[in-house]
């Protein structure tokens, strides 16, 4: 399998306070995660900016300018108290964005068989008209749309394993049945949103919660019983993940116990989806992962499934 990492040192100036968990020093550690032997067949991409009009596929004009005007000239602008805007921050978060475009048009395109985007800030918190949780565009639903307008895709998935329910890609999705949006993660748990009553359009919302201490079995049921299932029968024509590692034992932001293999497994069992569905189209985007070990870890075992599939 040919696997591209896309990612962009850039992405390491936005610098939220120190102690802050979303920090520079998560992308270097996935980064040195993915080095050695095991690692060599990964072709390597330096990520390109969305431009004004990619991001218009899913956000306002008014929350493009919002972002753009936050921007200080130095020091710290909250737009939330979790989500913090430094100088170079919007650069970023358009290498964030364009980074997923540059992995579907590489995916769809046959370039490369499927992707992983090392980039950061993350995007799935963000919804089209407010930006909170880490992120200030929406990476997943931006990709997503960009694949429909560009590549003529009738049919787009986002499975979503961080351990925060993705509620800006879910705000995204909502009233579109042509695109899926299906995540687990810990409920409750910010930002409160992810219940299993929520459907959508057409049941194209598949939410999985589960509980503080979940552990890999009830992970992998989760996915089995009802994730798997809904996937198969959506038959997308792209599959793109929202791959947040924060559900692992170590991560301080959660109380989930996943394991590396736990990401390994799922990955697999992803690709192995999207070989039936999609000729193996695959796009996986960092999410979160507070604890830099773990992080490092779990982002190995995952793309080596990459890799492999």
């Amino acid at each position: 399998m040919t696997t591209a990492l896309i990612t962009h040192s850039d992405c390491a100036l936005h610098q939220p306070p120190t102690r802050h968990p979303e920090s520079p020093a998560r992308l270097q550690a996935v980064l040195d995660g993915l080095t050695g032997v095991a690692f060599e067949a990964l072709q390597r991409h330096q990520a390109i900016a969305a431009t004004s009009d990619h991001l218009l596929l899913v956000h306002p004009q008014s929350h493009i300018d919002a972002m753009k005007g936050s921007v200080p000239a130095d020091g710290y602008h909250f737009v939330d108290e979790d989500t913090v805007m430094s100088a170079r921050s919007f650069d970023a978060a358009l290498l964030s964005a364009g980074a997923a475009i540059q992995a579907v048009d590489m995916v769809v395109g046959e370039t490369v068989d499927n992707a992983f985007c090392a980039t950061r800030p993350p995007g799935h918190h963000a919804e089209p008209d407010r930006a909170m949780g880490f992120c200030f565009f929406s990476n997943a639903a931006i990709a997503s749309r960009y694949a429909q307008e560009q590549h003529g895709l009738s049919r787009v998935a986002v499975v979503d394993f961080d351990v925060h329910h993705g509620n800006g890609t879910e705000a995204a999705f909502l009233s579109n049945g042509a695109l899926m949006y299906a995540s687990t993660h810990q409920h409750p748990l910010y930002p409160g949103t992810g219940s299993a009553n929520t459907t959508g359009i057409d049941n194209n919302i598949v939410n999985a919660p589960l509980p503080a201490h979940a552990a890999g079995p009830d992970f992998r049921d989760a996915y089995e019983s009802r994730i798997f299932p809904a996937l198969e029968a959506f038959d997308p024509d792209l599959l793109i993940i929202s791959a947040g590692f924060d559900g692992h034992r170590r991560d301080p932001l959660a109380q989930m116990d996943l394991e590396d293999e736990d990401y390994g497994w799922v990955t697999t069992e992803l690709c192995n989806i999207a070989s039936k569905c999609c000729g193996g189209r695959v796009v996986s985007l960092l999410e979160g992962g507070y604890d830099l070990e773990a992080l490092a870890s779990a982002s190995r075992a995952h793309v080596k499934a990459l890799l492999a599939a």
